[in-house]
């Protein structure tokens, strides 16, 4: 852990590290396979004092913190290390005809010194799901937790110096000052999650040294519902992805969407779902979480007066407690529906049909995730052909996170490239193309000029041929 940061120290530690990448250490899968190995070690032994520190920045439920963070990193990290040799192994492409003999292939190679800013709502999983990749990629990595979960922050901080090598990882605690510092290094990659406000600001200080950047932000995330198939369901599990971390989750049904014949059924099947998960006074649930900052919860509760309260909305200034809060009657135009709500808030608006929800959502920003609740196959291959978004999941919320095959990323204001499984090692190498051809026999010359018109008809006939 590095406290007490001048830009100095900033600048000395990233120095190291690249110093440390340059003498090759980390490019062997036995480093590579001991590093996951440490952090594996470090989920397992230390995971009561995670839970510890998630319940004390957001009131996590250690059983929501196992499958939210701990075990979602674990299940990250153990595909990994399963696949970690065959993806080091690279791949061969195929050579063209017309350049045999030879042969081709991609070899992945570590970038260098990464940077990995991690954010305040799932400050393990978000922070260290990116690190399992840079790590078996062979990195050497800065990571930023958030200051706006304190506790967190400073137990990753303290704990993974006793597991990691500190001459290729180095944990930076601060607030934006920091940030600002490691920004104004040279990177070979940058990885944010966080808001589209703070992107900007990476993104235009990383083009300052040409540096490659991640940027996994968010966005509104509409849900549509057509009244097809169990409403009951369909309610509870639209309750579950809203609500879960008291709403402060990046792929979280912003909105919905919901067909009029439907609506009133709907609103009270998630009234009922909410007591059904989190009991009849959600602010009694160990089960249920707390706004992050007094700033957020006040920017959550002024949106309460922005639509008519179906159920919920009781709130305590004190704890930052907000009851999970349904709302109709809401304008398109009200910052309700024009800012990512980010907290226990979910907005309910009526739409005639499927033509005008997707027109409804095509008006706006690309969202992260875009969830059909629909038993009619046709509706949801509508929504596939003529919408665009991270990730579309169909009948499900926030689900798509937990499957390692799928990218997990944006598109458009919601995001820059994608990660989770093997795509996250991908991320943090360079796919090096490597092409090797014998000297004998030199067929190249084929090619080589001068072009007589012999050799022309023969060159354009092969080519044509061949391609």
């Amino acid at each position: 852990m590095v406290t007490g940061l001048t830009r100095k120290n900033v600048t000395e530690t990233v120095a190291r590290l690249r110093a440390y990448f340059g003498t090759d250490a980390t490019r062997t899968y036995a480093w590579r396979r001991q590093q996951l190995d440490a952090l594996e070690r470090l989920l397992v032994e230390r995971s009561t004092d995670i839970a510890d520190a998630l319940r004390a920045d957001l009131h996590k439920h250690p059983t929501e913190s196992e499958i939210t963070e701990i075990g979602f990193v674990l299940a990250e990290l153990r595909l990994t290390r399963r696949r970690l040799r065959r993806w080091m192994r690279g791949s061969r492409a195929r050579v063209p005809l017309a350049l045999a003999p030879a042969s081709a292939r991609t070899v992945p190679q570590p970038l260098g010194a990464a940077l990995i800013v991690g954010p305040w709502n799932y400050p393990l999983q978000l922070l260290l799901a990116p690190l399992v990749g840079a790590l078996a990629a062979g990195n050497t990595v800065v990571i930023k937790p958030s200051e706006l979960a304190p506790a967190t922050s400073e137990l990753l901080g303290r704990i993974i110096p006793d597991y990691l090598d500190q001459q290729a990882v180095a944990v930076m605690e601060g607030g934006p000052e920091v940030s600002g510092w490691l920004l104004d290094q040279p990177w070979d990659h940058i990885f944010y999650t966080g808001g589209s406000r703070v992107a900007k600001i990476v993104a235009e200080k990383a083009a300052r040294h040409l540096t490659p950047v991640t940027l996994e932000l968010g966005g509104k995330s509409p849900v549509f519902v057509d009244g097809t198939g169990n409403l009951r369901s369909v309610a509870r599990r639209i309750v579950w992805a809203k609500f879960i971390n008291a709403g402060q989750t990046c792929v979280a049904p912003d909105y919905v969407l919901v067909t009029p014949d439907a609506q009133v059924g709907l609103q009270t099947e998630m009234a009922a779902a909410v007591r059904e998960l989190y009991g009849d006074d959600p602010e009694q649930s160990p089960d249920y979480g707390r706004i992050i900052s007094t700033d957020h919860y006040l920017r959550l509760t002024s949106m309460l007066r922005l639509g008519t309260v179906v159920s919920g909305g009781r709130k305590e200034v004190g704890s930052r407690y907000l009851e999970p809060t349904i709302l109709a009657d809401v304008l398109p135009t009200s910052s309700v529906m024009t800012e990512e709500i980010f907290g226990p808030v979910l907005p309910v608006i009526s739409i005639a049909d499927v033509d005008e929800a997707i027109a409804f959502i095509n008006e706006r920003d690309k969202p992260l995730a875009l969830y059909v609740m629909s038993s009619r196959r046709a509706v949801r291959r509508t929504f596939l052909e003529r919408t665009s978004s991270g990730a579309l999941a169909i009948n499900v919320g926030a689900a798509h996170l937990s499957v390692p095959g799928l990218p997990f990323g944006g598109v458009g204001a919601s995001g820059m490239g994608s990660y989770h499984g093997k795509r996250t090692f991908d991320l943090f190498s360079h796919q090096r193309a490597v092409f090797s051809k014998p000297l004998s026999p030199d067929t190249l010359r084929l090619i080589y000029p001068p072009y007589t018109p012999r050799k022309s008809r023969f060159v354009t006939k092969l080519l044509r041929r061949l391609s």
